[in-house]
């Protein structure tokens, strides 16, 4: 079984940034939510490894405020 590799490991992470913000050029909300939802996909599907992926999700979410990301419903019925 493989660990999470959270160190930096991009040869070169600007480009990889510069590459990603030019793949959402002109591009709808939607449209950027579909290619986010693809490529990680298509991400996970290349590393292939179930706990690792879990490892990246918990990784993910460590630290978010989901309360402040997320309007109650009160807010979203007004």
């Amino acid at each position: 079984m493989t660990a999470l590799n959270i160190a930096a490991h991009l040869d070169a992470p600007d480009d990889f940034y510069q590459a990603l913000i030019e793949a959402h050029r002109d591009l709808t909300d939607t449209q950027s939510e579909l290619l986010n939802a693809r490529l990680i996909l298509l991400l996970a599907n290349h590393v292939g490894d179930a706990q690792v992926l879990r490892e990246a999700l918990a990784a993910a979410r460590e630290g978010l405020d989901i309360h402040a990301a997320t309007p109650s419903t009160d807010q979203r019925q007004t």
